[in-house]
């Protein structure tokens, strides 16, 4: 029977510590944080919550779908001709986030104009929620991290109880930098408060590399996992 080997284990964790770096993830957590007047912690704890239980639902869903056909699949992704598309696909994705990365990105803007209705003095827990479920929306194009996630879960030979368990885990990896982040802030926004606005800048202006880097490395961790399953690195 197939475990969660420390290797698979080490590859979910660097899979949910790419989604940790998303708009839904951190960039607006961390706009949260800056807003003017009194910190809301909160508010950014119900926030983070919320689009970790979205990504937990949506990928239990997938996870219980993908279960049922599990045993034939796994035998479908694990032939030669499959693993060669694997392989092709990886690479491919690799040499799209090149022309990826030079492509502007408007997102940022567009999400800078949601904070003052969610954390200003009048704004409901219902405001707050419905921009949660709209960043989950917003980031379902560059869910890859996460769908292969799923895929390796749905790939191992345990019960499908332990398989949530190590979902749930992961939404819980991809919320703590944030977390950690708006825990230094309590505990010294002085010190902590520079830092937030440096990472909100780089975020800003590099919003596509970060999806271009995404790309890339999930392409990577295809092609790499591929070419292992076909003999090719010796």
């Amino acid at each position: 029977m197939a475990e969660l080997s420390l290797a698979l284990a080490g590859t979910l964790v660097v899979l949910a510590l790419i989604d940790s770096t998303s708009f839904g993830t951190l960039l607006i957590p961390i706009w949260f944080m800056l807003a003017p007047g009194r910190l809301r912690a909160g508010r950014i704890l119900l926030f983070l919550a919320t689009v970790a239980a979205c990504y937990l639902v949506l990928g239990l869903a997938l996870y219980a779908g993908l279960g049922a056909v599990a045993e034939p699949l796994a035998r479908l992704l694990g032939s030669d001709p499959v693993l060669w598309v694997q392989l092709i696909v990886g690479v491919g994705l690799m040499i799209w986030s090149h022309p990826l990365e030079k492509r502007k990105s408007r997102r940022p803007g567009r999400l800078l104009r949601w904070r003052d209705g969610v954390v200003g003095e009048g704004a409901s827990v219902r405001s707050l929620v419905t921009v949660a479920l709209f960043a989950v929306a917003l980031e379902a194009a560059t869910m890859l991290p996460y769908l292969a996630a799923i895929g390796i879960i749905t790939s191992l030979d345990i019960a499908w109880a332990l398989g949530a368990v190590v979902l749930a885990a992961y939404c819980v990896v991809m919320i703590a930098p944030a977390l950690v982040l708006l825990g230094a802030r309590l505990a010294a926004a002085g010190p902590v408060e520079p830092l937030l606005r440096r990472i909100e800048s780089w975020m800003q202006k590099n919003a596509q590399s970060t999806l271009a880097w995404t790309v890339a490395i999930v392409g990577f961790l295809l092609a790499v996992n591929a070419a292992d399953a076909l003999d090719l690195l010796g």
